[in-house]
């Protein structure tokens, strides 16, 4: 569940022009067409604006993990557009534009209805509210796992998109099973790392992961780890398990959208939780190699795409 954006990308490339792709939940479904085991499919929650759905259906029938007759939702709003400047390989700025709704409950609970697992990636920070995600999390019974993303983004006049708090931050922990934020938004979340995952672990979640960047993931949790309904109890765990080698003109677009989807599909096979961690931080950095999200999948295992 997030959404498909079409992106435009300045500074990545220097001397070179800007460069347009899709991107947002394109590089988590390349991740989990790539990663998830046999058996599994991708059903995807995703609203797309009329403008732009044929060509975004054409991205979805390019993946064979996907539902049979699979498609994205077409809304009549302008699809959501992103324009990013880099200024660094870390940091840059972000436009957002288009009108694409975001998912009510009486909408999204019928779709979820026989699925086993939920990954949830605020993409534009609008895919659903906090009543909806209360509603997600009473009346799905499956494990849910949410990069919260841009929930930490405020938006400014002209779509500029701006680090904010989370109101009632408790109140979406409680709603998931598992929860990722980067670095910057955990500092977002509260000053000190370990009380900020407390919190989370205190209202239910059982997996708190925190995206380093090149220095790989820190996670909290209680004991032995499995992707499931709850937290659990007792003292709290926390390791770093360390990145892979990162090129140095590395390519960040899309990272912890495939480290995600990555861990998630990991998980659901069954693996044990770091070396989920450690094959998510694999498909991250091997995404750095690659521009944009089509072809992604082949690229991520390592295969030639078609012509």
């Amino acid at each position: 569940m997030g959404s498909m954006v079409w992106d435009t990308i300045h500074g990545r490339d220097p001397g070179r022009g800007a460069f347009e792709e899709w991107g947002g939940i394109a590089y988590a479904l390349a991740a989990l067409e790539a990663a998830l085991p046999s058996g599994w499919e991708i059903v995807p929650l995703v609203k797309v604006g009329r403008d732009l759905a044929p060509q975004a259906n054409g991205f979805l029938a390019s993946l064979s993990r996907r539902s049979a007759a699979a498609r994205f939702v077409e809304v009549a709003e302008p699809t959501n557009r992103v324009t990013l400047h880099y200024m660094s390989l870390a940091r840059r700025t972000e436009r957002l534009t288009g009108g694409v709704p975001p998912w009510r409950w009486e909408e999204v609970g019928p779709m979820v209805a026989d699925c086993d697992a939920l990954y949830l990636n605020f993409i534009s920070g609008f895919e659903c509210d906090l009543g909806t995600a209360e509603h997600l999390r009473t009346g799905f019974r499956g494990p849910i796992y949410a990069d919260l993303h841009s929930l930490l983004l405020g938006i400014q006049e002209g779509g500029r998109r701006v680090p904010r708090s989370l109101p009632d931050a408790d109140r979406w922990f409680a709603c998931f099973d598992a929860v990722q934020v980067n670095e910057d938004e955990m500092s977002l979340l509260g000053p000190e790392p370990m009380t900020v995952a407390a919190r989370a672990l205190a209202a239910g979640v059982g997996l708190f992961v925190v995206t380093l960047g090149s220095r790989g993931a820190a996670y909290f949790t209680h004991g032995t780890y499995r992707f499931a309904r709850g937290g659990g109890t007792g003292p709290i765990d926390t390791r770093l398990v360390a990145a892979h080698h990162m090129p140095e003109h590395a390519e960040p677009t899309g990272c912890g959208d495939v480290f995600g989807a990555t861990l998630v599909a990991r998980l659901v096979a069954g693996d044990p939780l770091e070396p989920a961690l450690r094959a998510a931080n694999a498909a991250a950095a091997r995404n750095v190699t690659h521009r944009g999200a089509t072809n992604l999948h082949y690229h991520l295992r390592g295969e030639i795409a078609p012509a």
